[in-house]
């Protein structure tokens, strides 16, 4: 009686922990995107803050003052393309968000070279990395529409 006890307590913990991770990596794209639009929004609110006054100042060729701003804009969202990589990814969304989170760190690279060609005094190539820019987020959010994202939805055009 007593091993029969044992023998399905046993059962009972290799079930619990079979199971206790197979639930934990079934996250759905809601839960996802209930994790990562924050992070987003936090990017978002920041580089509303950051990049508020760039187009004014290039048109006014305040061009090392906006070559400042993309250089932070792109370490603000340095920081967030590395707190999205660290949330956990539906699996069957696994790929699509893998292209996506390329996209975001290929967005941080082109506003950290739109900045550094500012604060060189090159406008012509800046304007080549800001219309690279907006390619890649028109390509970042196609790759991830089915998310119906807000705030991780990108759109530098409201800043350049």
């Amino acid at each position: 009686m007593i091993k029969k006890g044992i023998a399905l307590s046993l059962t009972g913990v290799l079930l619990l922990a079979i199971a206790a991770p197979a639930a934990m990596a079934l996250m759905t794209r809601d839960e996802y995107k209930a994790q990562v639009e924050p992070i987003c929004k936090k990017n978002s609110e920041a580089n509303d803050k950051i990049l508020k006054t760039v187009r004014k100042e290039v048109k006014e060729n305040k061009l090392k003052t906006a070559g400042a701003k993309f250089l932070k804009a792109s370490a603000a969202l340095t920081t967030t393309y590395n707190e999205l990589k660290a949330v956990e990814q539906p699996t069957e969304d696994a790929a699509k968000l893998t292209k996506w989170l390329g996209y975001v760190k290929k967005e941080a690279e082109l506003f950290n070279s739109g900045g550094k060609a500012l604060k060189a005094g090159n406008k012509k190539k800046a304007q080549k990395f800001v219309n690279q820019l907006n390619s890649n987020a028109n390509k970042a959010n196609a790759e991830v529409l089915a998310f119906g994202f807000h705030y991780c939805k990108f759109n530098p055009s409201k800043y350049t």
